[in-house]
C-alpha cells in the first residue's frame, strides 16, 4: 500500500502525462471532436487502477463519440503511462466523463437569473421591501 502522498504525486503524474497525450499522442478524430481536458485523477492506494475525469465540450453526440474515442485508446494511454513513469507495475486506466463543470455553469447562469428578476423587482415596486406597510 503506497501513502498518500505517493499517490497523490503519481496521480498529478498521470494527468501531466495524459494531457500530453492529449494534445500530441492520440491519434483517434473522434477525441478531437470536442475540447477535453482531465479534470482530476483518482489512483487507488494500491497504485494499480486510475480513475481520469474528463471535462468535453460540444453536443451530447460529440461527447459520446469522445469517450468512445478515449476508450478505444486506454490499452494506448496505459501503454505509454508504462514508457513514461517509473512505476513497477502501470496502473489500469479508466476515462470517466465529469460534468460538475457543465452543472457548476447551469447553477450560475440560474442564481444570475434569479437574480436579476429580484431586481427587476425591486424597481417596478421601489417602496416595498419585502415588509406590510399597513398604517
Amino acid at each position: 500500500m503506497a501513502t498518500s502522498r505517493r499517490v497523490s504525486k503519481v496521480a498529478s503524474l498521470i494527468k501531466r502525462e495524459v494531457s500530453q497525450m492529449l494534445l500530441q499522442g492520440i491519434k483517434d478524430d473522434r477525441v478531437g471532436m470536442g475540447m477535453v481536458s482531465i479534470t482530476d485523477v483518482d489512483v487507488s492506494g494500491d497504485l494499480q487502477h486510475a480513475k481520469i475525469f474528463v471535462s468535453i465540450y460540444g453536443t451530447d453526440e460529440v461527447r459520446e463519440e469522445t469517450m468512445a474515442g478515449l476508450k478505444s485508446a486506454t490499452s494506448y494511454v496505459r501503454g505509454e503511462l508504462g514508457h513514461r513513469m517509473n512505476l513497477r507495475r502501470t496502473p489500469e486506466v479508466l476515462f470517466v466523463e465529469d460534468r460538475s463543470l457543465e452543472r457548476g455553469t447551469e447553477m450560475i447562469s440560474l442564481l444570475n437569473k434569479l437574480s436579476e428578476e429580484r431586481e427587476k423587482r425591486e424597481r417596478e415596486n421601489p417602496n416595498s421591501n419585502g415588509e406590510n406597510s399597513e398604517t
